[in-house]
């Protein structure tokens, strides 16, 4: 986190911790907002792989899941990094930003991401650097997010997935009703007051709670190399191309598409009980062995905990799925807002 950042935020009654915003003094009252208001809330608490050079675009082609052909100035992409069995490293968030390919990511796997992905340049014109600190990072949430960002940025994209650059820096649109700022560090404090008009400051569990629950997963340390891409569902929230050439992990990845159906998917749910990345899951058709792992997880406004887990479809289906252990407490299902293939 950018010093002069993190005084401003402490200045607005932000607790920060390890990089992270925790809470603005009500973490009850943020999540209360977080279900029928706006929010803004910052991202310090992710890393930023920057990527340049006049071979940029090949050299990505050839490392991630989606096809960064598409990734043009006034578009954004998730992918996915994998190991060679197809597993994910990390996934990501992309876009482009000055002469910059900006790659978005769990902070926690940052630096091995980057280790790695420097060792395949080679002779590639590719210069990579940590860049989580060039830009403060920002998101918007919520009913009057649209009206919030567009007159503290002065300019928003049209459509899902697309960017546009101001003066005040990068407006990546995730849908309706999100957005991602990565602002000029010099702007970043006039951009919060402008947004404050309309959205409440919230903590990072709160934005991970609306996250997880417009169920876009989040690679962690704990679920490193767990999990091919189609079972956190990033092929279908369009993370993952099947016409684009090879990569680390992509016969894998391509066999799980289409030789057979997936026996794991990503689903979303509730407990009422604390959960974390890489708890297991129990069922009663899997005795002996977890049915499933905890992708994500967030407090819920009214109590418990909302996840994101992968799951035996089947036992999913037909089962009740049990947090932590066979008789720990039961998850309750919740509908995702896409639907899965059949």
């Amino acid at each position: 986190m950018i010093d002069s950042w993190k005084t401003f935020l402490q200045s607005q009654g932000a607790a920060i911790e390890a990089d992270s915003v925790l809470h603005y003094g009500d973490p009850a009252a943020e999540r209360a907002a977080a279900t029928d208001g706006t929010i803004v809330a910052d991202l310090s608490q992710l890393g930023v792989i920057a990527l340049r050079g006049e071979d940029t675009a090949a050299f990505l082609q050839g490392q991630v899941s989606n096809d960064v052909r598409a990734l043009h100035a006034d578009s954004a992409q998730w992918s996915g990094y994998c190991n060679p069995k197809g597993r994910l490293l990390g996934n990501f968030l992309a876009w482009r930003q000055d002469e910059d390919y900006c790659l978005q990511l769990s902070g926690d796997i940052l630096a091995g991401v980057l280790k790695r992905l420097s060792m395949f340049i080679l002779r590639a014109k590719v210069q990579t650097r940590d860049a989580s600190d060039e830009n403060v990072r920002l998101v918007v949430a919520g009913r009057q997010a649209l009206a919030a960002v567009t007159a503290a940025m002065g300019a928003v994209p049209e459509a899902a997935m697309h960017s546009v650059a101001s003066e005040a820096g990068q407006v990546i649109r995730l849908g309706d009703d999100k957005f991602v700022l990565s602002i000029v560090p010099g702007r970043a404090a006039a951009v919060w007051q402008a947004l404050r008009q309309s959205a409440t400051p919230v903590g990072t569990p709160v934005w991970d709670w609306l996250r997880l629950n417009a169920g876009i997963p989040m690679i962690v340390a704990a679920t490193q190399e767990l999990f091919v891409p189609q079972m956190v569902n990033l092929e279908v929230i369009g993370g993952v191309s099947f016409q684009k050439g090879c990569y680390p992990g992509q016969e894998i990845v391509a066999r799980s598409q289409y030789l057979g159906k997936l026996k794991r998917r990503m689903f979303l749910a509730h407990v009422d009980a604390e959960a974390a990345p890489g708890d297991p899951l129990y069922s009663a058709d899997m005795v002996g062995q977890a049915t499933g792992t905890v992708v994500n997880a967030a407090p819920a406004p009214a109590g418990g905990f909302d996840v994101l887990a992968v799951a035996q479809v089947e036992s999913a289906n037909t089962q009740i799925l049990h947090l932590k252990a066979a008789d720990g407490a039961a998850l309750t299902l919740k509908p995702l807002p896409y639907a899965l293939p059949e």
